[in-house]
């Protein structure tokens, strides 16, 4: 088998220091693919076009290509999961169009073959495209619209009660509801479940980068079947349906495992159910995968690289402060410092952190936990969200006795934490002088690469919006959302975060011993250097990397 390192080299898809590390006992071994996918850069499109060029196959680009449905439903989904594979296209002989990373798999051939019943003629495709392909094509949508269907008729011929009851039968169609709108919601990369109930009708919702879409409507009969499921899932009382109720559990699909926070309300219609995903690997492991421009990036390092004083977040919930506290907890935590964290709920699990769970019920409340780990030599206190006045007023006094503390706090910008923590009853003297810095933030949709596309906006407006400068004289060039099959077609794909930076200066510390208000504290801020929120935003958008319509829906 030859290698596929000289190919690689002349796309450039390989450096000369790269295929200089690749062990002799590597390269065109069987070994070889993975060996690249594991230790390289080396994207999966490139590597399928090097083997279709070394195997002497047809390479096909998935994304540009029009995968027909007729052709993918003939394998089984279980299948081609399994093997890495997605049938394309049928042939006029009664073939079948396979494409898949490794033409040489006859296993997977034969799968495919025997499930089909067809001949199959092997294409090469990147592995990350045939896996996005999978999740798009074999979407839970029709099995969920049967499944739907067939409990509604049972419904009908059956007392709620049973199908309560049912809800706990692994084997039960209510069971593979719940499953599969988990699962698709996992592959369509959302952060919340929403099912909601109505008069006739129950309606699941995906969040997918901050916003809700539509994704099923069902009869209303299996909604009470669907929220008993989920209970018994989260541990919780299926019998109780007057008060709002909270729980957890996780699943596992593929090699992923997320945990399910779930929340329970009674409407007049019923229970609506809310679910929060969390999976560890969506959290990001580096602070520049944020957004901070370079000096914001610069001031937060400093801030939090301090041995004490206390560090704010800021913003409304949904904002992605926790994700951002995770973040700097990543480059602070090491062997050589205590970190011990005070969550509700703790939301992801860190190895090394001591990481601490309310429970206002035991008692354990913010306040009462913070006093208690405060014994307990921390060098780092982290505390989800500041509520009251007590959890206020022990942070304050941890940052002053040598911790560095972090923590939320919902403000609508990062002046406003100043004044809120005296409005608390926290004394200004304290505030000014263990604050060490204030972070706001928002979080806005990023542009997909695929399909953003080049506008401009006159030069009139973009000085009115505050987008340019007076000096500037063109027309300013900007990009908007078109939509394309990488992004679902809503034209962006994930997000990232738009902030503003407070570093706590003489002056803004002798401002808040005074009283001032977070109006005059802004400005003296941005006077010192401070790029308001909107400001920031704006940089983003000439970047390329957002749209006005984002900023102007997140910064207020």
């Amino acid at each position: 088998m030859l290698s596929l390192v000289p190919d690689l080299l002349v796309r450039g898809a390989l450096t000369e220091d790269e295929a200089k590390s690749i062990p002799l006992t590597v390269r065109g071994s069987s070994r070889e693919v993975q060996w690249l996918i594991d230790n390289t850069k080396v994207s999966s499109a490139d590597l399928a076009q090097s083997i279709a060029q070394r195997d002497g196959f047809e390479y096909v680009a998935l994304d540009q290509v029009r995968i027909d449905p007729a052709a993918v439903s003939t394998v089984p989904v279980s299948v081609c999961r399994r093997d890495g594979v997605i049938p394309i296209a049928l042939t006029g002989k009664g073939g079948l169009v396979l494409a898949m990373q490794d033409p040489g798999n006859v296993l997977a051939i034969d799968d495919a073959q025997m499930s089909s019943g067809r001949a199959i003629t092997p294409v090469v495709a990147g592995a990350k495209e045939i896996q996005a392909a999978i999740n798009k094509y074999h979407r839970s949508d029709k099995e969920l619209s049967a499944l739907t269907n067939a409990i509604s008729e049972e419904v009908q011929q059956r007392q709620a009660a049973t199908l309560q009851t049912a809800a706990d039968d692994d084997t039960a169609p209510i069971v593979r509801v719940v499953n599969l709108l988990i699962n698709q919601a996992i592959h369509d990369g959302a952060s919340d479940i929403h099912i909601d109930p109505g008069e006739h009708e129950s309606v699941v919702r995906y969040r997918i980068d901050g916003i809700l879409h539509e994704v099923q409507r069902s009869d209303s009969d299996i909604h009470a079947g669907i929220v008993s499921r989920l209970k018994i899932m989260a541990g919780m009382n299926i019998a109780e349906k007057r008060a709002p109720q909270d729980g957890r559990f996780s699943v596992s699909t593929g090699d992923r495992r997320v945990d399910l926070r779930v929340a329970t309300l009674p409407t007049v219609w019923g229970e609506t159910v809310v679910m929060r995903l969390l999976d560890a690997r969506s959290a990001p492991s580096h602070l520049s995968d944020l957004g901070f421009e370079p000096a914001q990036l610069e001031a937060f390092q400093r801030s939090i690289h301090k041995s004490h004083g206390l560090v704010l977040v800021t913003g409304p919930t949904g904002s992605g402060k926790s994700t951002t506290l995770y973040a700097a907890l990543r480059e602070v935590a090491t062997p050589e410092v205590n970190v011990i964290t005070v969550e509700d709920p703790v939301e992801f699990r860190f190895p090394g952190i001591n990481q601490v769970q309310v429970n206002p019920k035991a008692g354990l409340t913010f306040a009462a936990a913070l006093r208690s780990i405060l014994r307990a030599d921390p060098d780092i206190v982290l505390i989800g969200e500041i509520r009251d006045a007590e959890t206020a007023k022990i942070a304050i006094e941890a940052s002053l006795t040598g911790h560095l503390v972090l923590a939320t706090l919902h403000t609508n910008d990062a002046a406003s934490a100043v004044t809120r923590l005296s409005e608390m009853g926290v004394e200004p003297y304290l505030v000014s002088s263990a604050l060490t810095a204030v972070v706001g933030q928002r979080l806005a949709r990023r542009l997909c690469a695929y399909c953003r596309r080049p506008t401009s906006v006159p030069i009139a407006q973009a000085q009115q919006m505050g987008l340019a400068g007076l000096e500037e004289i063109a027309d300013v060039q900007v990009y908007e959302a078109v939509g394309c099959s990488h992004c679902q077609h809503s034209g962006y794909r994930s997000r990232l975060g738009v902030h503003e930076i407070i570093e706590m200066s003489p002056t803004l510390a002798r401002m808040t011993l005074d009283g001032a208000g977070a109006g005059d504290l802004a400005a003296q801020a941005q006077a010192e250097g401070t790029v308001p929120m909107r400001g920031d935003g704006w940089t983003k958008v000439r970047e390329g990397i957002t749209t006005i319509e984002e900023v102007l829906r997140v910064v207020s």
